[in-house]
């Protein structure tokens, strides 16, 4: 397939891209007609035979389960905090009073 500048600029308009000057159409017409012998490359594979995959991978529910473990201690956790209160994070306020 070759890429146009008909099809770039179609391309270009379904994506919002601003293709203006020469020298970035052409470059972008290039490295899309590099993209495009690349997977024309693929049509050459003899896929005779070989099923389609869903998953890559033939594990199911590969998740561990769900336990909860004291990691880190409440003072732990507050050493790392730039500002405090007794046994709180202190953060800005984000909801105005209305």
């Amino acid at each position: 397939m070759k890429i146009t500048d008909a099809t770039l600029d179609r391309i270009a308009e379904l994506a919002r891209l601003d293709v203006g000057d020469a020298a970035s159409r052409s470059q972008l017409l290039g490295d899309m007609q590099r993209v495009i012998n690349f997977v024309e490359k693929l049509n050459e594979v003899d896929t005779t035979g070989v099923e389609p995959l869903i998953f890559m991978t033939e594990g199911s529910d590969v998740l561990r389960e769900d336990v909860a473990q004291l990691e880190i201690s409440k003072a732990e956790a507050l050493k790392n905090a730039p500002v405090k209160d007794s046994d709180y994070f202190k953060v800005p306020r984000v909801v105005d009073k209305g």
